[in-house]
């Protein structure tokens, strides 16, 4: 028996390592990866049935083992004897000619073929390392943004959660050797201790000590720690005193430190052992975002509170589209989500049915979202955009031709030159960092900023023909639809102003991404904060300039 449990282990490990790279970014939407839990529950069956198929077979063969034995037994006893009755005789021919053969070919039937066959047929779709790699990413990145230290992750201590999972000893070690693998020590660090930390307590684990030590050691020397990168290495090489690295990073680091002590004229510090590691221990490094921390905070519902006086401008009222037919006799509660500029929200602007509908339509169109890329012009994908989408024509469901005029009632705007209705999925970690909407045009040095950081990534992300071969102009206003509640995280920012939309199911938020002057209103900078609990579901209506010439007349100023 545990020479067959061996057997199926290394028959699945096989085939999991033997897999052909499959349709990547599996991990970019929660909606694609629903499938991937009936698939995994395919598999457990069919796995059931092969285990069952296996016991059966060595229950066959064990059966006949014993019969054999008490036969052998009684032959050996005495085997003229046995022999002289003539029926054993005959019976031990027959046997040897054709029960043995029977056995033989019991022995070599392969249970597993069915198992095997499944899994091939499923493999096509399963995540592959650049999945694994991804997910991982989107953990720390949710770590980051939301202020989670590891251990709130291992645990499962996280908000809004219904079911409970946990990260062992090796799936942190692995999160931070994801982080190491790409130079990025300040997250191989977090992951490296809380592993450390979990296997100092006693949990079991593939990984040793020695090699967290090791990975732990080199990467907390990395973000310039030396007295602990020293403690840690002391403690690798009393557990392996053979170590082939352990005494020679641990003479060098010991140097370096004497050579900085000198420098500085400092005495020697005392061991940084005593307190452990946490977010707070070293800085962050900074990135390609300007408004990074502004962003995070936003995220994490640190946003700006309006003054009474601003508050008193915000109304809620029932929106008939100007005496609409189609809203008179059913008119839609709008509310004022900001002042300036002005956010409003449609509460009830999509039915349950109508939401389900749009998902069923998307799911199989889903492919990874992209971005154009200022240089080239070419939609890509990008580390900063981190979710599923599909565009969805207007004669693929009458649905979608009903959401489309209701967007046109309740905006008073044409959709005859807006773009398809495009739906996104986010995933493990969905976001999509601080954009505009609107097609830039080259940078204005007299365009008030946030600094010369900002204004040097403003630079780089113009792309002022983004929209030229569509005939229709910039991208006016935009229309959004909450199709989920999402458990925590997921909001709609708006850093500039320090604005923090809520994801609320059925709900859609609008605003104008132009002046009337149609100049481009750079306030309406946003970004979709990465969902940390739950599943985000979007539907996007971009309207564009053309053929609003009547409905929103040119204003006389330039930001009028």
């Amino acid at each position: 028996m545990r020479m067959m449990k061996r057997r199926t282990f290394l028959l699945i490990f096989g085939l999991l390592l033997l897999m052909s790279p499959s349709e990547a970014e599996v991990f970019t939407s929660i909606g694609q990866m629903t499938d991937l839990i009936y698939t995994e529950k395919e598999l457990v069956q069919s796995l059931k049935e092969y285990i069952q198929a296996e016991e059966a077979k060595i229950a066959a063969v064990k059966s006949w083992a014993d019969k054999l034995d008490m036969l052998t037994q009684a032959s050996t006893a005495d085997p003229e004897g046995y022999l002289a009755h003539p029926v054993n005789a005959y019976k031990l021919v027959k046997r040897l000619n054709t029960v043995w053969s029977e056995l033989e070919s019991l022995v070599l039937q392969d249970p597993s073929d069915g198992f095997i066959s499944n899994i091939s047929v499923h493999r096509q779709h399963f995540p592959d390392e650049e999945d694994e790699k991804g997910a991982a990413k989107a953990l720390m990145r949710l770590q980051d943004t939301y202020r989670l230290d590891s251990e709130s992750f291992s645990k499962g201590k996280l908000p809004g959660v219904r079911y409970s999972a946990l990260l062992t000893v090796d799936d942190c070690f692995d999160m931070g050797k994801t982080a190491y693998n790409d130079a990025d020590y300040y997250h191989a660090v977090l992951w490296m201790q809380q592993a450390l930390r979990q296997l100092d307590a006693g949990e079991e684990a593939i990984v040793s000590k020695v090699d967290l030590l090791d990975y732990l050691s080199y990467s907390v020397y990395q973000m310039g720690d030396l007295p602990r990168a020293i403690e840690l290495t002391r403690r690798m090489v009393a557990l392996d005193p053979t170590h082939e690295r352990a005494g020679g990073n641990l003479r060098y680091f010991e140097r370096l430190l004497s050579k900085e002590l000198r420098e500085s004229e400092k005495s020697k510090p005392e061991p940084s052992m005593e307190k452990p590691i946490d977010l707070s221990t070293y800085e962050r490094p900074r990135d390609y975002l300007p408004e990074r921390e502004t962003y995070e905070a936003l995220c994490r519902g640190e946003g700006v509170n309006l003054t009474p006086k601003r508050r008193s401008r915000l109304f809620c009222r029932y929106q008939n589209g100007n005496r609409n037919p189609r809203l008179l006799l059913a008119p839609m509660m709008e509310e004022d989500e900001w002042d300036s500029p002005h956010i409003v929200r449609f509460l009830d602007a999509l039915s349950d049915a109508e939401m389900e509908k749009i998902k069923e339509l998307a799911k199989p169109r889903l492919a990874r979202a992209t971005v154009r890329d200022p240089k080239s012009g070419v939609l890509t994908t990008a580390n900063y955009r981190v979710s599923k989408s599909a565009w969805l024509e207007e004669d693929i469901d009458p649905v979608i031709t009903r959401v489309s005029q209701r967007i046109e009632d309740l905006t008073g705007l044409t959709v005859d030159t807006a773009e398809l209705l495009q739906v996104a999925n986010y995933g493990v970690g969905g976001q999509y960092e601080p954009h505009y909407d609107f097609s830039r045009r080259p940078f204005d040095s007299n365009l008030k900023t946030a600094g010369n950081r900002l204004a040097t990534y403003l630079n780089y992300k113009d792309e002022p023909d983004a929209f030229k071969s569509l005939g229709t102009g910039n991208r006016v206003a935009t229309y959004l639809n909450y199709m989920s509640d999402v458990e925590a995280g997921g909001a709609t920012v708006f850093p500039d102003f320090g604005a923090a939309i809520w994801p609320r199911k059925g709900t859609a938020v609008f605003w104008y991404n132009l002046f009337r002057s149609g100049e481009g209103d750079y306030r309406t900078r946003h970004a979709a904060c990465p969902v940390l609990v739950g599943s985000k579901w979007v539907a996007n209506k971009w309207i564009h300039e053309r053929g609003q010439e009547f409905r929103r007349p040119c204003g006389l100023t330039e930001v009028d």
